[in-house]
């Protein structure tokens, strides 16, 4: 049988019903995307994710999710195994991006498609590590714990620091979805970082870990770990965040997947260093 053209492939936005197409997607390829990552996905933009079907029939997915007037990210870039190398791909990404306009575009690239990513104008800022491992069976540390509805405001404030823009209702919705654990680490006056510990598919995941120093996020590292003792997690550490990775390894997990953080253009300062585990990546 004849493949199917790019002219055959139809490009439309997709909604949180076609989210375990694209999930199921990302999990065939290794990526462990989170069990319950769609509602806060759409939360954030659910004008930015895009499906191409033939005769009906799903065979590429693309995000491309706005952040403000300034920023966006892409995520989600799949083809079905079967139908690769006949340009349906690129037919999608060319729709797609378009829905960023002028904005920054950033993204977190696999290793095969940063030639691509280049060639499209991305440029790298960095690379993140995933790191694997059973989690230790520590207790909980004094001075963290689990987040609550009045912290939501407070938390808000601190991801926009670290973050290369603002993302309220995507935070509103990740902190409190179907078996996600959220902490904090509080001084006594103001928070000094946050973590989440989520479901995925192959293991649990951590992200964001955000903390003002390494000693911050250990204890951080060391609640969300001891929710998931003796279990398989995953956290992605951006490279220039040293700290990050040695607060992995010294509890026994070891690299086993990286990407590229990749950029269109300038973004926001931000905190880099306060990031010791990346949100997702499929929105940053």
């Amino acid at each position: 049988m004849t493949p199917a053209a790019p002219h055959d492939l139809v490009v439309t936005q997709a909604t949180l019903a076609d989210w375990p197409v694209i999930a199921g997607w990302a999990a065939a390829e290794g990526w462990n995307p989170g069990v319950c990552d769609g509602p806060a996905f759409f939360a954030q933009d659910p004008a930015g994710f895009f499906l191409g079907r033939i005769d009906g029939e799903p065979v590429s997915a693309i995000s491309v999710v706005t952040y403000g007037p300034d920023y966006a990210f892409l995520g989600c870039y799949l083809v079905r195994p079967d139908l690769r190398g006949h340009g349906h791909g690129l037919t999608t990404w060319k729709t797609a991006l378009a829905h960023a306009g002028n904005r920054t575009v950033g993204l977190d690239g696999v290793v095969a498609q940063q030639d691509n990513y280049r060639q499209s104008g991305f440029e790298l800022a960095y690379r993140t590590v995933r790191f694997t491992g059973t989690a230790p069976k520590d207790e909980s540390p004094a001075g963290v714990r689990p987040a609550r509805s009045a912290d939501l405001a407070a938390i808000t404030a601190y991801d926009g620091v670290c973050q290369p823009a603002d993302r309220p209702r995507f935070l509103a919705e990740w902190l409190t979805g179907p078996g996600h654990r959220a902490f904090v680490r509080h001084d006594g006056e103001r928070l000094t970082g946050y973590g989440v510990l989520r479901p995925g598919h192959d293991s649990l995941r951590i992200g964001p870990l955000f903390a003002d120093t390494a000693e911050d996020a250990r204890a951080l590292f060391a609640a969300l770990t001891a929710e998931a003792a003796g279990r398989e997690v995953a956290i992605d550490v951006p490279e220039p965040n040293a700290a990050g990775a040695v607060l992995a390894e010294e509890a026994g997990f070891r690299a086993s997947f990286e990407t590229a953080r990749m950029y269109t253009g300038p973004v926001r300062a931000h905190a880099r260093h306060r990031v010791f585990g990346v949100t997702s990546l499929e929105l940053g």
